[in-house]
């Protein structure tokens, strides 16, 4: 039997006997009693572990020490600034006795400037990410701007993590949160208590959220600026009040769907702010008309006004608001499905406003042509008028914005106003618009020639012109409008008007080729190669071209790139069903100045070659 299947007496000496080399084998392993005796910091309750952390003086020992556990992390992040020590050992060489002093402890000044910002979405939002916030950003010039969206559903973001934010973080100066449901008055009274300096809190559908906490930041954060308050259910008059008195900062207040939001908070929050509040944006609350008239006297630093969905307001409530004479100052205001809105109101408005210049009006069923023109000669400033789904608006209304804000009336927009319809009545000669430069009208099925005919005797200044979905307009009708357009279309968008045809886009291109930049004929499909061969030859600062669904085929894309002086960046072709991989060298040459290319549904362009156009025109955005 060979030796080498016994054990060799050396090696049950190293049992018995101290061998001459250390062994490999630690003794803990071999006795266990010892290892349950050995010293751990593990063992240490959370007071000890406390008094040691608060010592790290360094952001990176505090980041260092935050990623042995996530005890110590949570530990970290719940130590305030006023409560970390830095220890500053000093011996003195005049006497033994100051040679022997024990370390002096001083406070670390922790607080950045504010230049990072962190966002939180869906599931990584949780109080471990929110602790590591606190923990890490000090040391890397300081949290800024906070936005938390959602929560993880099994570790959502609750108070214990909004706290590390409050006590690590008094930098912070913009908090959001939205949807978070698991944060209540506790988390947001630490960041009122830590975070003197926040300027901006946006809160979104946070239930547990209540007056309380709302009244602690208006009190500890003078410098708050901005407050949006939506959906929140819990949140009412007290904190508009508490805002308006304690808060001289205030710029912008947006409140949205609270239903404890009342006359009382608003009046208070106006007669308290109004001042120095500019901007106001109210939607979907329980005020009435007490609300507006507020506005309409103390509002006298406002600006901006938005108006949404509020159906308590009647018209008495936009007279008052109108004859206040405290909107000197007002320069935009919008109002979207409020029904109160008449003739009588809208015209208080338009005199009670001198300085408006933009005026958005949507989903005003009562508003007729009568309340729309003399609100237009009230606004003597007005600038920019937009009218959506305004279905009592017909075309006298239109023409008669058009003659009665001619001086200063410089972009017209109607979008789903059915009520304009071609109408056989003349109208007087007057003077011109020459002030409008862009006019929009997009679904408004009863707009043909006769309204683009009277457009173009009175509108010779137009550089920007969208017409939109109007069935009823054909080249007979642009031919005149495009004639008039003395200072030269920069833009002009006819997508949707499918009977216009090569004439009048040729046409256009012709005319004014020398500043067109950007042209959209989407769905026009009978835009065909020739039009596209004028526009090689004479838009030379053309750099947007939206020809989808129209009769294109590869010839006209090879006019395109035949030219040398056509910089084009952005193209369209999505839905052009004629052209095929014949028109991929062409697009490689055009791909020189592209920086985005639209080729979906181009059926005839097979997939290698979208995928060579890929990989060649690699700075170009290819949707395919």
């Amino acid at each position: 039997m060979e030796s080498s299947l016994f054990l060799s007496r050396r090696n049950h000496v190293d049992v018995y006997f101290p061998p001459c080399k250390r062994s490999r084998v630690a003794v803990p392993f071999v006795f266990t009693e010892k290892k349950q005796k050995l010293s751990s910091i593990d063992v240490l309750p959370d007071e000890c572990l406390f008094e040691v952390l608060r010592r790290l003086s360094d952001g990176k020992e505090r980041s260092a020490s935050a990623c042995v556990s996530k005890r110590w992390l949570m530990l970290l992040s719940s130590i305030r600034g006023d409560e970390t020590v830095i220890s500053d050992l000093s011996p003195s060489l005049e006497t033994e006795e100051r040679s022997t002093q024990t370390a002096l402890v001083k406070p670390v000044d922790i607080e950045g400037e504010g230049h990072l910002s962190r966002c939180l979405d869906g599931k990584k939002a949780t109080d471990v990410r929110l602790a590591a916030i606190a923990v890490g950003t000090p040391s890397h010039g300081g949290l800024g701007k906070l936005s938390i969206r959602g929560s993880n559903p099994i570790r959502g973001v609750t108070d214990t993590g909004l706290k590390a934010i409050a006590r690590g973080c008094p930098s912070l100066r913009a908090l959001s949160l939205w949807n978070v449901s698991s944060v209540s008055d506790e988390g947001l009274i630490e960041i009122a208590q830590g975070c003197h300096l926040l300027e901006k809190l946006d809160l979104c559908q946070c239930p547990a959220i209540t007056d309380l906490s709302l009244v602690a930041i208006a009190k500890n954060c003078p410098n708050l600026t901005s407050l949006t308050i939506e959906s929140c259910s819990k949140i009412g008059n007290e904190t508009l009040q508490a805002v308006g008195r304690f808060c001289p900062k205030l710029k912008f207040v947006s409140l949205k769907n609270c239903p404890l939001i009342g006359d009382q908070g608003i009046a208070s929050l106006l007669s308290s702010a109004g001042h120095v509040l500019t901007k106001v944006k109210l939607y979907a609350l329980n005020i009435s008309d007490i609300s507006l008239a507020v506005i309409g006297h103390y509002g006298i630093a406002v600006t901006d006004i938005v108006l949404i969905g509020l159906q308590n307001i009647n018209e008495r409530g936009f007279w008052v608001m109108g004859n206040g004479q405290g909107l000197q100052k007002l320069r935009s205001l919008a109002i979207t499905a409020c029904h109160g809105v008449t003739d009588l109101g809208l015209e208080a408005l338009g005199k009670g406003c001198p300085n408006l210049k933009l005026f958005c009006l949507r989903k005003c069923t009562i508003l007729s042509d009568n309340g729309l023109v003399a609100f237009a000669k009230g606004s003597v400033a007005l600038e920019n008028l937009q009218l959506e789904e305004c279905h009592r608006i017909t075309q006298a209304g239109f023409v008669g914005v058009l003659l009665s804000c001619g001086k200063k009336l410089k972009v017209l927009s109607m979008v789903n106003c059915f009520g304009v319809k071609e109408l056989a009545c003349r109208f007087p000669s007057v003077l011109p618009c020459n002030s409008l430069q862009s006019l929009s009208i997009r679904n408004c099925p009863g707009v043909g020639n006769a309204t683009l005919a009277i457009v173009g005797r009175v509108c010779p200044k137009l550089t920007h012109l969208e017409l939109s979905g109007l069935l009823e307009v054909t080249d007979e009708g642009l031919f005149p409008l495009v004639q008039s357009c003395e200072a030269g279309l920069v833009k002009v968008n006819l997508s949707g008007c499918v009977n216009v045809t090569d004439r009048s886009v040729s046409f256009i291109t012709e005319l004014h080729g020398g500043s067109l930049e950007s042209l959209n004929v989407d769905e026009c499909r009978y835009v065909t190669d020739a039009t596209l061969l004028v526009i090689s030859n004479n838009c030379w600062l053309l750099k947007e071209l939206d020809i989808s669904k129209c009769g294109i085929t590869d010839s006209g894309i090879a006019s395109l790139a035949s030219t040398v002086r056509l910089n084009l960046q952005i193209l369209s072709l999505s839905g052009c069903s004629m052209l095929s991989d014949k028109s991929v060298p062409f697009l490689q040459k055009l791909g020189q100045t592209l920086m985005g290319l639209n080729i979906q549904h181009c059926n005839g362009v097979s997939s290698s070659c979208v995928d060579l156009l890929l990989e060649q025109l690699w700075r170009c955005d290819i949707l395919s």
